[in-house]
């Protein structure tokens, strides 16, 4: 895939995310591609088994990605990204992120997620990719306040 993949989760680091990737996407003349992931867990085995509710779930999460990306495509003056898609994906956050965005010209992610510990700087799933994307990484910082 090339073009910008931008991770959102519904947090406001992820909305924000989004809207620089959508500028950005649109100033490069490049595809969007917004991704959500609907988290699963490792079990003691290491596997991320899935479950009977998954699909609903799963549906879910890309519906509210949809909306999120209609209104931040509506709040965008001026020109829009060649191409926007929208994909939920089930996974381990950090790891469907990175191979999402395999062959990607960058991944936007925000500095930090719908996880806890606002204290930190950056959270886990961005440090993950930060660490493991084979393309550049930008991670957009919270608001100053």
């Amino acid at each position: 895939m090339t073009g910008i993949v931008v991770g959102i989760d519904g947090s406001r680091h992820s909305e924000r995310a989004l809207d620089w990737a959508m500028k950005e996407a649109a100033l490069r003349h490049a595809a969007l591609t917004v991704i959500s992931v609907y988290p699963r867990v490792r079990n003691v085995l290491g596997r991320a088994d899935a479950f009977p509710q998954d699909a609903k779930q799963l549906e879910n999460t890309r519906t509210a990605a949809q909306e999120a990306t209609d209104k931040a495509l509506a709040a965008l003056s001026g020109d829009r990204p060649d191409s926007v898609t929208v994909e939920a994906i089930s996974g381990i956050p950090a790891e469907a992120l990175v191979d999402a965005a395999a062959g990607a010209d960058m991944i936007v992610v925000g500095s930090r997620g719908a996880g806890g510990f606002e204290r930190l700087a950056m959270g886990s799933v961005g440090d993950q990719v930060a660490r493991h994307a084979h393309c550049p990484v930008v991670i957009i910082p919270h608001e100053k306040g």
